[in-house]
């Protein structure tokens, strides 16, 4: 995934540069809204932050999406309902407060792919594990071919985890992406989803617990 990081904080960018590429993004770093419209067309997502040196962010999330159809996820200091508010009638994909936690943010640049219907296969195509078939553009599961009927959230982790296709997802990135928080309780809350969607499932085994990481289906992809 390539990734554009619009921030002038040195020290913000030496730090996030790193953690995102050991995830497996390539970034792309400018200190100022200087080069940014000419850099969009060759990026997946735009971290943009709003305290540039050289022009008003919102001002720049207008511009970039006049000019492209690129995710942007605003990053910024400001935290007030009226500046998120603003940055998402802006065009901004998503708006994250500082500080925050890498797991997160990685999180919702996957959610923000995967709204916008990118990186998640053919639409309507079913992802296979074994006898287990889901059906992303229908958000429909059957086992063996029998219909199994998931909650909301019991779907959305299983997607992740057939999405990943073997890989394992984190417990930040899932209680992020289907929470869309994290709170004391979280990893209880997502303990109980898995072991529930596991039961309705019929196969125990096909969700793997990595220990102090977290989940991945046992098996590569089929289909």
């Amino acid at each position: 995934m390539r990734v554009l990081l619009v921030e002038d904080d040195d020290r913000v960018a030496e730090a996030l540069e790193p953690a995102l590429t050991r995830r497996g993004m390539a970034v792309t770093r400018l200190p100022s809204g200087k080069g940014v419209l000419e850099a969009v067309g060759n990026v997946d997502v735009v971290l943009l932050d709003l305290g540039l040196p050289d022009v008003d962010g919102f001002v720049l999330c207008r511009a970039i999406r006049a000019a492209s159809d690129v995710a942007v996820i605003v990053v910024s200091a400001r935290g007030e309902v009226d500046d998120r508010i603003l940055g998402l009638h802006s065009g901004a994909d998503d708006y994250l407060v500082k500080p925050y936690d890498i797991g997160e943010l990685v999180a919702r640049v996957h959610a923000v792919r995967r709204r916008r219907g990118e990186g998640s296969g053919t639409p309507g195509a079913a992802l296979t594990f074994g006898d287990v078939e889901v059906h992303m553009g229908r958000y429909e599961v059957t086992v063996a071919g029998a219909p199994v009927a998931l909650s909301r959230k019991e779907f959305q982790m299983l997607a992740m985890l057939a999405q990943a296709r073997g890989a394992v997802c984190t417990r930040e990135r899932i209680i992020a992406e289907v929470w869309g928080r994290s709170w004391s309780g979280a990893n209880r809350t997502l303990d109980v989803h898995i072991a529930t969607l596991r039961t309705k499932l019929g196969r125990p085994d096909l969700v793997e617990t990595v220990r102090g990481v977290g989940y991945r289906l046992a098996s590569p992809a089929e289909g």
